[in-house]
């Protein structure tokens, strides 16, 4: 099944999204390429992406999603890292990439607005596959898309699936629905709405999850809180892909405006990506109801937790407890499983989802695995009934004179200041400790914060010994599309000159 699309107040029905993936199709035929061939895409939010994404499903290809801010030498080492033989990018992002295009890549341009492709060499998106037949739908195994970790330490890593066999696809495939359906919610007449970047491996998978439905998709380019406000009310959209930080913008409109949009349509929100501060949570509930729900996984490891808004409010902060066919462990460092709330590394399996390799990296592979599960540094601990808590990324922790500190603990409090938009905590050296704790706080508009204030009133709720030494006031913090703060951003011009770097 094919979705229609509302896009920028145009509706793409599905027999022009039909019509578009054929065409996509017969353009990949005739550049020659086959069932299992990598393809690359550097594109905003658009009908013709998801086209994109549902050829190369239909044909068995790869497909490897850039962010499209990336520049020349992020984006070569995805293109060649991958071994993606053609690109689609949007044309007005050629000029930042075009040196960087590895020898033997054929390029395809899309043109929308008023950016246009001049270069002969570049294959024009409307002109792509005129006259020439589809390659065939896939004969044997489904290949699924690529996804590129976001680098947090080195270049990123490619997330590439090993297929199931057809006789194994035809047993998993519904299991891995329903995983999918709990998630992020099914039904009948379905509105979708989207403006989280399709480039991420959680927006790609929603995308995927709403066109196999059939549903109707209300895609946004880009997240504007009351754009979105509209948007959810006129189309009467009944689920809804949020982060955290879109929460945040929506909460700051005037609660009076809020209240004009009639949202009673809505039957889900789902949030997956990035721990919901409690407060957060707590006021999107207040505000639509027990609708919204976590997930939590990776590229890696697929989805292998789920909660929704009644488990939550029993148990707030939790990322909630195993789906169907997911494992989930605490372990310490040797490999030892942890008692009921002791912290360690979480190490989790979907057995829904293919196993992973990364691309080029078996040794990053094998080291994240134990005994059939990986994990990917995040830690954390179950409770008696066993519902998981995500503490923090082991990369994150701080550990100050031998203390561990957990700088997701300290943000959650400092959410709750009034004031503040966002902030981050990170460890920087310190010459006694070995690391000390920083704090960066983004101000709400039109609110003026003072970093002793910030200390001051985190002293009141926490132990001096977790109260940022530094604090940092951020007019924007350092942000991915997704919502993901950049701490490796605000972490790194700390670690300059130091001869480690944690």
């Amino acid at each position: 099944m094919v979705p229609s699309i509302w896009f920028e107040g145009r509706q793409y029905p599905a027999d022009w999204m039909q019509a578009e993936i054929q065409r996509i199709l017969a353009g990949l035929n005739g550049l020659q390429r086959k069932e299992g061939d990598t393809v690359a895409a550097m594109l905003r939010n658009s009908p013709e992406y998801v086209a994109l994404v549902l050829a190369c499903r239909q044909a068995g290809l790869y497909l490897v999603s850039i962010n499209w801010h990336f520049k020349a030498l992020e984006a070569e080492h995805i293109v060649t890292d991958s071994g993606a033989r053609t690109l689609f990018v949007d044309a007005d992002l050629l000029g930042q990439i075009r040196d960087a295009i590895p020898e033997g890549v054929d390029v395809v341009a899309l043109a929308r607005g008023d950016a246009t492709v001049a270069d002969r060499q570049v294959h024009h998106w409307t002109d792509f596959g005129s006259g020439l037949p589809p390659m065939p739908p896939r004969a044997g195994m489904q290949h699924g898309a690529i996804t590129y970790t976001s680098g947090t330490t080195g270049k990123p890593k490619g997330v590439r699936r090993i297929p199931w066999s057809p006789d194994e696809q035809a047993i998993m495939q519904p299991r891995l629905q329903r995983v999918t359906h709990i998630v992020y919610g099914t039904g009948t007449d379905v509105t979708a709405y989207l403006s989280a970047p399709i480039y991420h491996s959680a927006v790609m998978t929603y995308l995927s999850h709403f066109c196999q439905l059939g549903a109707t998709l209300v895609l946004e380019p880009r997240f504007d809180p009351m754009r979105t406000l509209d948007l959810l009310a006129r189309h009467r959209v009944t689920h809804a892909y949020l982060v955290p930080t879109m929460y945040q913008r929506l909460l700051a409109v005037d609660p009076a405006v809020r209240a004009r949009h009639d949202l009673s349509a809505l039957r889900q929100v789902a949030s997956t990506g990035s721990p919901c501060p409690i407060p957060l949570k707590q006021a999107m509930i207040d505000w639509l109801g027990p609708i919204v729900t976590e997930a939590y996984g990776s590229s890696e490891a697929g989805y292998t937790t789920f909660i929704d808004s009644a488990d939550w409010l029993r148990h707030p902060g939790s990322a909630g407890r195993r789906l169907p066919d997911a494992e989930v462990r605490i372990l310490d460092e040797d490999g030892n499983a942890l008692p009921t709330r002791e912290i360690g590394l979480i190490y989790v399996r979907q057995h829904a989802v293919p196993d992973f390799t990364y691309i080029n990296r078996p040794d990053a592979r094998a080291a994240a695995e134990r005994e059939g599960l990986v994990t990917l540094g995040d830690m954390g601990y179950l409770d008696e009934d066993g519902f998981l808590y995500i503490c923090d990324r082991k990369a994150d922790m701080v550990i100050s004179g031998g203390v561990n500190i957990y700088p997701a603990e300290i943000e959650s409090v400092l959410l709750t200041m009034p004031g503040i938009e966002d902030c981050a905590v990170f460890g920087i050296p310190d010459a006694e400790f070995g690391e000390g704790l920083a704090a960066a706080v983004q101000p709400r508009a039109g609110s003026r914060i003072e970093a002793d204030a910030v200390q001051a009133f985190l002293r009141e709720r926490i132990a001096n010994y977790k109260v940022p030494r530094l604090v940092e006031i951020h007019a924007a913090l350092p942000r991915e599309d997704s919502g993901k703060i950049f701490k490796r951003r605000l972490r790194e011009p700390h670690w300059q000159g130091q001869t480690r770097v944690i």
